[in-house]
């Protein structure tokens, strides 16, 4: 976290409460499809970079905004930077595709872009995050690794 922080009076919004478990999601004979719940589920405890919030209390990411489609291996979010020239757009989306391809079947496409009309640099953040060669060479830089590990690190609670 750096010392001057580009949102230093941010909004924390309130949880999601946890999901309902039923019967068939033990039972091992029927087919358990990936579905929104359980993507946002997966990204809504991700740190924020600056904050010691989720994103989820930052409202970056919601429910609303995460959309799959198992049948043809598709997911999309959308996420909304807390102000519209946060420099840590890009990092955040990073941080949600990296759990992504860390927690999903590698039969599923991610694509990550930023809530249109959220924020200034939209289009070229978007361009970033869609490029899987800059995506590549960003998870090769050992200080940004790092940087998105502990984005990802489980040391905060969720739900």
């Amino acid at each position: 976290m750096s010392s001057s922080l580009i949102n230093a009076n941010p909004v924390v919004y309130e949880k999601t409460g946890e999901r309902e478990w039923r019967p068939e999601d033990e039972d091992d004979d029927v087919k358990d499809e990936i579905d929104d719940r359980e993507v946002f589920d997966l990204i809504r405890c991700i740190n924020d970079p600056e904050h010691p919030l989720s994103l989820e209390e930052l409202n970056v990411v919601d429910c609303d905004n995460v959309h799959v489609n198992d049948a043809e291996s598709t997911v999309e979010i959308l996420f909304t930077p807390t102000i519209p020239h946060c420099s840590m757009a890009t990092l955040i989306g990073l941080s949600i595709r990296v759990k992504l391809l860390r927690s999903l079947p590698s039969r599923f496409k991610v694509d990550i872009k930023i809530s249109p009309g959220t924020h200034a640099s939209e289009e070229a953040v978007n361009k970033q995050l869609a490029d899987k060669e800059r995506v590549a060479a960003a998870l090769e830089n050992s200080h940004l690794l790092e940087v998105v590990n502990q984005c990802l690190a489980s040391n905060r609670t969720s739900g």
